[in-house]
């Protein structure tokens, strides 16, 4: 880990939030490369959940919300941690979370344990005796929900079908740890499938084999990935079943991503605290009736970090060790990097042509500077899958050298057929 988040800093990955004035815990900002990598990640999900299929819409909600939904949903009564203090450390740590996290060397006395909403507050309305407290929302599902309606009947969709949304949520966690793992402030990937009660054990399982598949498609190795079922005792108030994707991260097993059977919970609780009527009429079965939600919920952080702990590789080439992230290319945050073999001879214009031209339909880097070799590791650092060298035979033939990241092999390609050759292999959408 530690190897990991010196090249997230070093080559513009990730940045701890606020870092001129100390840094805030718990806040990470995604530099130039971060930021690619995860659009990358979230257009990738997007084509596969969404665009590609006819049962499902999407969503693009506020972050503010009306208090009440806060109190339908119960996270005002019940998103609650249970903390203690060490009187000797002064640190505090969630109590479901002892054993894990406490100071070993410590051993202190604990203070007695009590309750802690973890929801972000604030504060709406123009004056201060006036203003309306709310909330930063702590999930993105409940927006569905309240959005159930709306989007029921402006799409005239049937059932089953989903809603799906990527957006910012908040938690004021106590104890942020394991750089981008556990947050205050991150991003959620999330479908609320609606569908008969009578079908929720199918749809579950095809949900079930359709995140896996996509786990495996962007990339991460099979053997790094397990399922978790959550016993019954230990399943949230809304949840009839829930299992979760979990990642072998460098500090041990962590959740990516949570599949839940939340059954009617949610539309009840709204209808109720609303006076709306949230029920479906089903013309093909001729009923009316609250549908049944599975939820597949992403975290985008949590994923951005699976895919670089899974990509970071070290290997060995003429006695040097070569850092090399070996993102897959449809994830990678930049497509092909365009080098001239020297700057003279008109080699560098010709680069810096082509370059222009990729640049149009995927992310690419020039690079001059340094030895072609040196130029080569560079890009292998930051995942670059593809490198497009520009040397003398270029000028008489109008081919170049395409090296490939992962196996240093090099093949030779006319000029012209580049950004076919490049789309084919990095393009989210199949497009060929």
């Amino acid at each position: 880990m530690d190897k990991l988040v010196s090249l997230c800093k070093r080559k513009g990955f990730i940045f701890q939030s606020s870092g001129i004035y100390g840094g805030i815990n718990g806040c990470w900002d995604f530099g130039p490369l971060g930021v690619e990598l995860k659009r990358n990640l979230r257009d990738h999900w997007w084509h596969t959940f969404v665009t590609s299929r006819d049962d499902m819409v999407g969503l693009d909600a506020s972050i503010l919300m009306h208090p009440r939904v806060w109190e339908a949903s119960g996270h005002v009564e019940k998103f609650h941690d249970i903390l203690v203090d060490c009187k000797a450390c002064k640190k505090r740590f969630r109590q479901d979370h002892l054993e894990s996290e406490i100071c070993p060397d410590c051993g202190g006395e604990l203070s007695e344990p009590r309750t802690f909403n973890s929801m972000l507050r604030t504060r709406m309305g123009v004056s201060e005796d006036t203003a309306v407290e709310t909330y930063l929302r702590p999930e993105t599902c409940q927006s569905i929900f309240v959005s159930f309606k709306d989007i029921a009947s402006s799409t005239r969709v049937k059932i089953p079908f989903g809603i799906a949304q990527i957006g910012k949520s908040f938690r004021n966690e106590v104890n942020p740890r394991n750089f981008i793992f556990r947050s205050r402030e991150f991003e959620q990937m999330e479908i609320e499938f609606f569908c008969h009660e009578d079908e929720a054990a199918d749809w579950f399982d095809r949900w079930q084999q359709e995140i896996w598949g996509w786990y495996l498609a962007i990339g991460l190795h099979e053997d790094k990935l397990r399922w978790f079922e959550h016993p019954k005792e230990s399943l949230a108030h809304y949840s009839k079943r829930t299992v979760d994707v979990e990642y072998e991260f460098p500090f041990g097993w962590g959740e990516l991503q949570g599949l839940a059977n939340r059954g009617v919970y949610d539309l009840t609780q709204h209808s109720q605290y609303s006076g709306k009527d949230l029920s479906f009429f089903d013309a093909e079965r001729k009923e009316r009736y609250l549908p049944t939600v599975i939820e597949p919920s992403a975290g985008v952080d949590r994923t951005v970090l699976a895919l670089l702990c899974d990509a970071y590789d070290e290997d060995t080439v003429k006695d040097e060790t070569r850092v090399v992230m070996r993102f897959h290319p449809k994830i990678a945050p930049v497509k092909a990097a365009v080098l001239p073999l020297v700057k003279k001879d008109g080699l560098a214009e010709i680069a810096e042509t082509l370059e222009k031209r990729l640049r149009r339909k995927f992310i690419t880097y020039y690079d001059h500077a340094g030895a072609i070799g040196r130029r080569y590791r560079r890009q292998d650092e930051i995942g670059t899958p593809f490198c497009i060298c520009v040397d003398h035979q270029t000028k008489e033939d109008e081919t170049v050298t395409i090296r490939h990241r992962d196996s240093m092999e090099q093949e030779r390609l006319p000029m012209a057929d580049v950004d076919a050759f490049i789309l084919k292999q990095v393009s989210v959408r199949d497009i060929f």
